[in-house]
Order: C-alpha cells, then structure tokens, then sequence
C-alpha cells in the first residue's frame, strides 16, 4: 500500500512545526512553573527560616553558604526571596481575580442594557479608565489601610476600568453576532443565551489579557508595600524587601537586586507567556 506523496511532503513540515517552539514562551513557563514550586513548596529550594535573625552575619555579600547574602538582621536573602514569591502571586492572582470579578459585572451589565445605560457605563469606565492605576490604588490603600488583604483589594479595584472596558466592547460585538440570532431563533431563554454562547466568547480574550495582568498586578503591589502599604516588615514579599533594602543601597547592593530582578523575571515572562497565549488564540504562529 503506498502513501501519497503529498502526505509525505507534509511529514517533515508537520514535523518541524511541532519541534519549532518558540523559546520565550518556553522558558516563561519553566520560570512559571518553578516560582509556582516555590510558592507551594519553599523547603524545597531553601533550608533556612526566612525569619531567623543571625545579628553577626549581617550584610554578608552573595556566597556558597548565602547566596543572594544576608539583610542587616543577618537572615538569609535567597530564603526570603524565595517565601516571598507565595504573597507576591497571591497578590498578583488575587488582585487579578478581583479586577476580573467587577470587569465582569460591569461589562455585562452594560454590554447587555439599552441605549442609556450603554452611555452610562461607558462615560463610567472612561472616567475611571482616565486615573493612573497607581493613583487609583493610594486611593484605596489610604482608606482601606496597610496590608495583604487591603493591598489585595486595592489593586484589584484599581485594575478594574481596563478590564471592564475590554468586557464591555466584546459583548457589545458578540450580542450582535449570527450564532445570537440563531439561538434566539430556535427558542433559547436569555439565561441560556448569555451562560452558552455570550459569557463564553466574551472571556476567551480576557483571560489571555489576565495572563499577563498577573505580572502588571505584582508590580503594582510591589510598589504599594514600597511605599509601606504593603505586608509589614519583617514579612518576606518582594516589595517589602526592597523596601527595607533601599536604606542599605551603598553598602548592600543586593538587598534590591535580587527582589526586583524577580519582579521584573516574574513580570515578563507573564507578559511573553500571555503574548504566546495570544498569538495561538489568534492563529499568527507560524
């Protein structure tokens, strides 16, 4: 029995579009993945007690024994960048699943009214979607007060006017698509039409943009406990450590180094992973 030659032709262009995977969002995932392991499983990465002081092994510079050194309290750094990735992505996921939450709501509410209340929420999330997120999230931080929880909140609401405006704009595009007509055609109640056909094609697009929320929203945060809005010393979170090292910057380089290299690790391989996430949604991979 032969085979075709055209399905032979196929087979190693097949085969190479499988083994051509793009490299960034590969090892995206790997750093994805293991700052995951650490969240859950930090013994595993360190044996030290993020909280243990050692006064005479304080501001000890990155060695065999420390390897991102040791804070002026002499605790070991890598140990407390390690603990700190569970609050920092708490943070991250927690804002970001608030933020989804109201941009849900708000969408859909609006998306799905009439002709006014269409206007109304749209002058709303341009009002909003007008403040800097970091102004917006003092705001909340000052009147809900310092740490994990209200940090949490803060950004989460804060977040929120974007995502509400991409909610929006998708259901008034899907409300009006031919598979709508057609359910509504064959009888289906609204309840139906929104749970099976509006909710589902208005969150595929969102979720890929929560991807890459995730690292935005632990900037974000960071930046909070920078300011002292944050976990409160000596809480092992990547924006406390650099805030309790910036008074060390001349003599202990590492006590921000370190910390804000896995913001910044952290943030973009959420944002290259997202963009892959996206580009396969959108079938542009070659």
């Amino acid at each position: 029995m032969s085979s075709s030659p055209l399905a032979v032709a196929d087979a190693p262009t097949t085969a190479r579009r499988r083994i051509n995977l793009p490299v960034g969002a590969l090892l995206a995932a790997l750093f994805l993945l293991l700052l995951l392991a650490a969240a859950i499983f930090p013994g595993l990465f360190s044996h030290f007690d993020p909280l243990n002081i050692a006064p005479r092994e304080a501001f000890q510079p990155p060695g065999a024994q420390h390897w991102f050194g040791t804070d002026q309290s002499g605790r070991d750094l890598f140990s407390r960048v390690i603990y700190g990735a569970r609050l920092s992505l708490l943070l991250g996921v927690g804002s970001v699943a608030i933020s989804s939450g109201l941009a849900i709501l708000l969408g859909l509410a609006g998306g799905l009214s009439g002709p006014t209340g269409q206007r109304i929420t749209g002058w709303l999330l341009d009002i909003l979607f007008s403040f800097p997120t970091l102004i917006l999230a003092l705001l909340f931080s000052a009147h809900l007060g310092s740490g994990i929880g209200p940090l949490i909140i803060a950004t989460g609401i804060s977040n929120a006017p974007g995502y509400a405006k991409m909610v929006y704009g998708q259901v008034l595009t899907v409300r009006h698509a031919s598979y709508i007509d057609a359910a509504r055609a064959l009888g289906h109640s609204p309840a139906r039409i929104i749970w099976r056909q509006l909710l589902p094609n208005t969150l595929r697009p969102l979720v890929v943009t929560l991807t890459m929320g995730v690292g935005q929203a632990i900037v974000w945060s960071s930046a909070l406990s920078f300011l002292g809005l944050g976990a409160p010393p000596p809480a092992a979170e990547w924006g406390t450590l650099l805030s309790m090292g910036r008074d060390y910057v001349d003599q202990a380089w590492w006590l921000t180094l370190f910390p804000g290299l896995f913001i910044v690790l952290t943030t973009l391989s959420t944002s290259v992973f997202g963009r892959y996430l996206q580009r396969r949604r959108e079938g542009r991979l070659a």
